[in-house]
């Protein structure tokens, strides 16, 4: 009788006309209370009445969609009424079905038992094949000339693809599918019937969208195999974007930082031993298959062959408890052996056994018995057996990288031996062997090893001392003097090259030495370009001394062969070239010299002597930069000429190879000033990418946007490649240490998923060691306090990215704490550093001065000893006893984490309750979780005396007032 009066009453509407909300109002009238109406139907009784026409009924449609947003009808009904309309020929009446659906399809939910889900997945099956029909439908009307069949073929498409696009509703197919296995049969067969019937239609357009529905319904099946990776944790994205952070960007860096950095993330992330170690080779092997050729990969093979060894030595030396820990390198490596495309990948990049190469020199370390590496190298002998393609003959002539650089590690020490020796005995034995360094890839080769075995600082001091010693001139012979050029030529040249490849803090002697600064230092600090780095041109170090300047003129414009050589002192010639482009550039505007003569000129400067030219052009890409746009084009073309070939052929010793260098130095060193003039200079052609990671940002695009995009694209992956991590360094050193962080904790809190949120903190972890001491100071000096303050934002700290934020925080500063007292590595000294000043105006250093929290925080109570609760308190005496005596206050971690636990210690003790509440006990149980596991350096210090009393609630609801064992109102540490 309900189904007869539901009928009625929709009649009696549209007799009526009733509006969608009266007639919403008078139904609920007629049937107060009961039934739902999914149990009476009435979105198909709706449809079933709207339907009865040619065309369907305007104004009964407007009550299903009434009926729908109000969600007065579920959308599995909806959808099960759709499709058992099978009267396809009535185009109004499918284009009205499709429009409906569109109104629900991209948000499908559901509320109630688990019957009520599972039915909404058998909807959404019966609606998919009722789709799949009605195209068929409509393919077959078109193809017999109907021209409304095209129109609405195009509509059941788009709904189809609309459907099959999201990934959510495929997985709500995929449980239909399990659950109704004769549905997906008929399904399967209807994509069977829709591809033959498309294969007769000619409209490429329309068979291409069908092909990929086609395709989106296939991929249903697969579904769980497909997406298996991101839902399990499989790997380990901290430790992999460490290593790959620090082959990178750091190969110069020492080794124990590194080991701590690693051992703390197995500790704070309770990675097992031989995973551990797995995932170490696992981003050693990535990165050297996607190292741009040239430099980069000859440092990724040498930090991936010797750096990463000598890494596990240490990391052995560490407690492993019970177990062995050459065992657990076997196992790793056992486990490593099953990624045989990742192997063969990266033995055909190499042109090499890559894994025999590493087994040998960890037989060699101690870290494997020698009958576990024979039973590792037979396992992989016979892999590659099953891939002939790795030994093909086009590759039999090309020596691998790995085995160069394992043969160069012992030549660095022999060169290091020789360059000891008294230069002045036997100058032309050791221009011999400088000039071997220079031939092929030889001089990358030996400074890859130099660098990852940490000799690269000796290196460099050896190369001073000979650029030293070429000053000094005793009444040499022309003989001596080309080969004194030479030798100063050489060793100059070396010097750039270095501190571009590897970054100036390489070649700085130690601040506590002694005596006069060497040339080559000065020069560098104040006339090298760098990144980020503004010379002055008319500083006075490019203001040397007038009567050498105008000899120097006066020998670059001579037209007859100059024997340079036996007349300069190379050094002063080096710090005067600067003035004598400047005279020589003005005497050309002026007109005084016509073009020939700066060809020639410029000829002269780079044809005797690289380095000559390697500081001419330092000089002008500073004068570039300070001149207006109409300015530049004289100077432009003075650099254009001197990075050009010479106009005749040179014969001086050694010079192709010196000039493959200059050519190198001088495109690092032009490359900020052509950008910003957006000049194009051809450098000649050395056969590699000398600057692989330059300008990765894309062209007039906000850096917020790109710094949103990479990161999601590098959640979606689930790890850090080498590319991202050189385009988060670019944005962090452009946008600041604050903006960039503050962006990425955005993305972090606008997460919902579990496994995400998860994802995410490992991520952001690895991305933050780009610079962790900047970035701690500003989580949890800046960003941190404002979410905890701000009522408004307390929605974002719920969980599960409160809880991720909490764990990210507390991973940052112990981080920090236990590394802050070390050096900071040499990427993160490039970088402009945060005053200290700003942490001491944030966080005073005496209690007089009320530090912005303090003021945040404090109440209003005059009595100084009635402390109620801690926000009373001036700093010191919040803090421990024994810290009082131990912490350096001064130092802005310290104070950002006393501050911090302060603040910590005021919510608590506020008596009002929110996420931010629970934010801090995640916070407090995160920072005993790590410290439980053994991580140094506790930040739990830093805590005032009251916080536990303040998290040990001592009434609450849930156990009637009275604290009882295990009740929530009390944090789990202490429960």
């Amino acid at each position: 009788m309900k189904v007869v009066n539901l009928k009625q009453a929709i009649l009696q509407a549209w007799k009526e006309r009733w509006s969608d909300y009266q007639w919403a109002i008078n139904m609920k009238k007629f049937f107060p209370k009961g039934a739902t109406w999914d149990i009476l139907n009435l979105a198909e009784a709706l449809l079933e009445q709207a339907m009865i026409g040619p065309s369907p009924n305007p104004l009964i449609l407007s009550y299903l969609k009434y009926a729908i947003s109000s969600q007065m009808v579920s959308y599995s009904t909806v959808l099960t009424a759709i499709s058992k309309f099978d009267d396809f020929s009535r185009d109004l009446c499918i284009q009205a079905l499709l429009d409906i659906m569109d109104m629900f399809c991209d948000r499908l939910s559901c509320h109630g038992k688990a019957e009520e889900c599972i039915g909404l997945c058998r909807a959404l099956l019966s609606a998919l094949h009722w789709l799949l029909r009605c195209t068929i439908a409509s393919a077959e009307r078109l193809r017999e000339g109907t021209t409304a069949g095209e129109k609405q073929l195009t509509m059941c498409l788009q709904r189809l693809h609309k459907i099959l696009s999201s990934t959510k509703n495929r997985a709500l197919l995929h449980i239909a599918k399990l659950e109704e296995a004769s549905s997906w049969t008929a399904i399967e067969q209807s994509l069977l019937k829709l591809g033959d019937t498309f294969a007769s239609l000619n409209n490429s357009h329309l068979q291409s969208q069908a092909e990929e529905c086609g395709a989106l319904v296939r991929s249903i099946p697969i579904m769980l195999s497909m997406h298996s990776e991101q839902l399990h944790k499989t790997g380990f994205p901290t430790v992999h974007a460490v290593v790959l952070l620090e082959g990178t960007m750091n190969l110069t860096g020492e080794m124990q930082p590194l080991v701590e950095q690693l051992m703390m993330v197995k500790r704070m992330q309770r990675i097992p031993s031989p995973l551990f170690i797995l995932e170490i080779w696992k981003a050693c092997f990535v990165g050297l298959i996607e190292s741009p050729e040239g430099t980069e990969e000859l440092k990724w093979t040498a930090f991936t062959f010797l750096k990463i060894p000598q890494v596990l030595v240490k990391l052995k030396k560490y407690p492993q408890g019970d177990k062995d820990f050459t065992e657990d390198v076997n196992c790793a490596f056992e486990f490593l052996l099953k990624l045989t495309p990742l192997l063969d990948r990266a033995d055909q990049r190499c042109n090499c056994d890559c894994i025999n190469l590493l087994l040998q020199e960890c037989s060699k370390q101690g870290l494997l018995s020698e009958m576990n590496k024979d039973s590792l190298t037979e396992k992989r002998i016979a892999d590659r057996e099953q891939s002939p393609w790795l030994k093909s003959a086009e590759n039999a002539n090309i020596q691998p990288n790995p085995g160069l650089i394992l043969r160069a590690e012992p030549t660095v020490t022999n060169i290091l031996k020789t360059m000891d020796a008294d230069h002045s005995k036997s100058p032309e034995g050791l221009l011999g062997v400088l000039g071997h360094m220079l031939s092929g890839k030889s001089l990358d080769l030996l400074l890859a090893a130099a660098a990852a075995t940490g000799k690269l600082k000796s290196f460099a001091r050896k190369f001073i001392s000979l650029n030293e010693f070429t000053k000094h001139i005793n009444g040499e012979n022309s003989k001596a003097a080309s080969v004194r050029a030479l030798l100063f030529d050489i060793s100059f040249l070396m010097l750039c090259h270095v501190a571009q490849t590897y970054g100036s803090e390489v070649i700085l002697s130690e601040s506590s030495t002694v005596g006069e600064v060497p040339f080559f230092e000065t020069w560098m600090q104040m006339c090298m370009p760098e990144e980020g780095k503004i010379l002055n041109p008319d500083h006075p170090c490019f203001r040397p001394d007038s009567t050498k300047v105008e000899s120097l003129v006066a020998l670059l414009n001579n037209t007859s062969e100059t024997k340079l050589v036996q007349i300069l002192k190379w050094h002063e010639a080096c710090l005067s070239i600067s003035a004598a482009i400047l005279e020589i550039l003005n005497a050309w505007e002026n007109g005084v010299l016509a073009f020939e003569s700066i060809q020639k000129i410029t000829d002269n400067i780079k044809g005797k002597v690289c380095s000559l030219a390697v500081c001419a052009v330092a000089w002008l890409v500073a004068h570039v930069r300070m001149l207006g746009l109409d300015e530049r084009e004289k100077s432009l073309q003075m650099i254009r000429q001197l990075v050009g070939p010479l106009s005749s052929e040179n014969t001086l010793q050694f010079y192709n190879e010196r000039v493959v260098i200059m050519s190198s130095i001088l495109e690092h060193m032009c490359a900020d000033v052509l950008q910003q003039t957006a000049t194009q200079i051809k450098f000649p052609c050395t056969g590699m990418d000398t600057m692989p990671y330059w300008n990765l940002l894309p062209p007039k695009r906000p850096i917020k946007e790109v710094l949103t995009s990479i990161f999601a694209e590098v959640l979606e992956k689930g790890w850090v490649d080498s590319r991202s991590i050189h385009v988060f360094d670019t944005l962090l050193h452009m946008g600041g240490v604050y903006w960039f962080c503050n962006n990425l904790v955005k993305e972090l809190l606008k997460e919902t998923r579990k496994e995400y949120t998860l994802r995410a903190v490992e991520l952001l972890y690895s991305i933050f060691c780009l610079d962790m001491q900047q970035v701690t100071l500003v989580l949890l000096g800046h960003i941190l306090p404002g979410l905890l303050t701000d009522s408004a934002k307390w929605q974002s700290l719920m969980d599960p990215p409160g809880t991720a934020l909490a764990k990210l925080a507390v991973w940052c500063a112990l981080s920090s704490y236990s590394t802050h007292k070390g050096q900071a590595s040499s990427r993160q000294k490039k970088r402009h550093r945060e005053d200290i000043e700003d942490y001491i105006s944030l966080f005073p250093l005496d209690d007089t001065q009320p530090s912005k929290l303090m003021r945040l925080l404090s109440s209003n109570e005059d009595d100084a000893n009635v402390l109620s609760s801690p926000t009373d308190r001036s700093m010191n005496s919040s803090l421990s006893a024994s810290q009082l005596h131990t912490v350096n206050m001064r130092d802005p971690l310290n104070r950002v984490l006393a501050n911090l636990f302060l603040l910590i210690s005021s919510i608590l003790g506020a008596r009002t309750a929110g996420p931010h509440t629970q934010f801090v006990q995640w916070f407090m149980e995160e920072c005993v979780d790590c410290l439980e596991q053994g991580s140094r350096g506790s930040i739990l210090q830093f805590m005032p005396f009251t916080t536990i009393q303040g998290m040990s609630v001592p009434e609450c609801v849930p156990c009637h007032w009275e604290p009882i064992k295990g009740c929530l109102c009390v944090p789990k540490p202490w429960r």
